[in-house]
Order: structure tokens, then C-alpha cells, then sequence
């Protein structure tokens, strides 16, 4: 069983930034098995009814892209929903909300003068899209869990929907923020958050012909106090916002809420 607004999978991939965006998934997995491979856990089983195999990405582009390809060539995956958090970038992004990507770029990326800044070489491009279909049924789950108040202390969160910018970097400081910020507009890109792995997978998903979709939670501006926002924030609120927005996402109710 998937939400009605999308087709039946062969075998969905949630892929995660972190461990405990997985914990409560992976204990209502049923006819649970995991299989370890490069290193890496890989859960398998069905969620709602849906064949599912569910790891964690990893930091960095490389080892998601990695990680993304396994779940494409070992284990089957048809479709790649990620989850993760991310600093936010754009106006009015704010902690607490959430981001839907429409498409990715590599914000580190630069083979200038040979290409474009930005511009991935041999794909003629630099900037990656999600799946429509894909993206929208998660940008739905995304407002029905929000809808619920998952968060008190940060207020109504809202939904964004845009280009988030990947890098090998971890954003933290305003100076730097507002940098990434300028080169990207300079080149005709408004990012709305930033984040380490997201553009690697959506490059894999291409190469591949998979759909792609995936959702940042705003842990942070991205500024000055990046690092301690973030500590604070996945132990309070990212694992709750994932695994919900997974379970609408799915169209079946989350085992253990009323």
C-alpha cells in the first residue's frame, strides 16, 4: 500500500542523514532482516504494506552516492525518498520548517573555465531535479504532518519548496552563509537550504532513471551558532518530524499515535 498519488513500488529506499530518523521505522518494520554490506546496515521489509529497504546516507557526497547506488543495484530500489536536516539559506526559511526539494546543485563544484560554475561536466547541466510525482506526494505528506503540530517550540513550521544547494562543507558561519548565498544568486541559482549529500543522490537517481525525492528539516540558519542549534535540534525534533512524514507519506497511520 503507498498514498494514492503514488504507484505501487517494486521496492522503496528511505535513506536518511541520520540514524535516529530510522530508529522507529525500523521497529515497526515487518518481516525485518538486515543485511550488512560495504560497511553498511541495510534494513529490509515492508512498512504499511510497502516493500521498503531503509539505510543511512551517510555524510558527504561521496559515500551518498555510494550508499544511493547500493540501494539501486543491490537491494532493488525503484524509488528514493531522502530525509534529512539542513541550514536553511533563503528568506523566510526559517528553524523548524521544512524544505521539499524541486531540484539540487553542487554548491563546491567548479570546473571553471573549462564549464560554468556549478555546471556538472559531460551532463551539460548543474542542476538535478526531483521526480514531480514523487516530490509532490511527499510535499503533501510533508503539510499533513506539520498540520499536526509536530513542534511547539518553533511555532507553525512551513513547507518550502525550491533548489537546495549540497557541498563537502559544513555551513556555519553567517560570513560564509551569506558568500554561498551571493555566488548562487550571481549565477542565476536561489537556494533555499544547504546541506552535504542530497545533489549526489539526485545525480545518481538520473544516471539510473529512478525517482528521486527528497525533504530537509531546517535545523539552523546556517550561521554562527550552526553547531549548536544542531546538536539541540536532532535530538528533539528530527527523528519525530521523519518518521511521521514517512508514515503520511506511505498513506497509512503511524503505528502507535491516535
Amino acid at each position: 500500500m503507498t498514498s494514492p498519488s503514488l504507484p505501487p513500488f517494486r521496492r522503496l529506499a528511505i535513506l536518511s542523514a541520520l540514524v535516529d530518523e530510522q530508529r522507529g521505522l525500523i521497529e515497526h518494520l515487518q518481516q525485518r532482516h538486515k543485511v550488512e554490506h560495504a560497511g553498511r546496515h541495510f534494513w529490509l521489509g515492508t512498512l504499511g504494506g510497502t516493500p521498503v529497504v531503509l539505510t543511512v546516507s551517510r555524510i558527504g557526497k561521496v559515500s551518498a552516492a555510494i550508499t544511493a547506488t547500493l540501494l539501486i543495484e543491490r537491494f532493488g530500489a525503484d524509488a528514493i525518498v531522502f530525509t534529512g536536516v539542513a541550514g536553511g539559506l533563503g528568506d523566510g526559511v526559517k528553524v523548524g520548517d521544512v524544505v521539499v526539494a524541486q531540484d539540487f546543485l553542487q554548491h563546491d563544484l567548479d570546473v571553471s573555465p573549462l564549464f560554468p560554475r556549478y555546471e556538472v561536466p559531460a551532463y551539460g547541466r548543474s542542476r538535478f531535479e526531483c521526480h514531480p510525482t514523487l516530490s509532490q506526494a511527499l510535499a503533501e505528506a510533508v503539510k499533513a504532518a506539520l498540520a499536526q503540530g509536530l513542534s511547539p517550540d518553533f511555532g507553525q513550521a512551513q513547507l518550502h519548496r525550491g533548489l537546495i544547494a549540497s557541498g563537502d562543507r559544513f555551513v556555519c558561519g553567517a560570513e560564509e552563509s551569506a558568500h554561498l548565498q551571493t555566488r548562487l544568486r550571481a549565477a542565476g541559482h536561489e537556494a533555499l537550504a544547504v546541506e552535504m549529500e542530497g545533489a549526489a543522490v539526485a545525480q545518481v537517481c538520473a544516471d539510473h532513471g529512478l525517482p528521486f525525492a527528497a525533504m530537509r528539516t531546517i535545523s539552523d540558519r546556517a550561521d554562527d551558532t550552526a553547531h549548536l542549534d544542531f546538536a539541540k535540534f536532532v535530538q528533539a525534533v528530527a527523528s519525530r518530524y521523519a518518521e511521521r512524514i514517512v508514515w503520511q507519506l506511505l498513506g497509512v497511520p503511524q503505528p502507535g499515535l491516535a
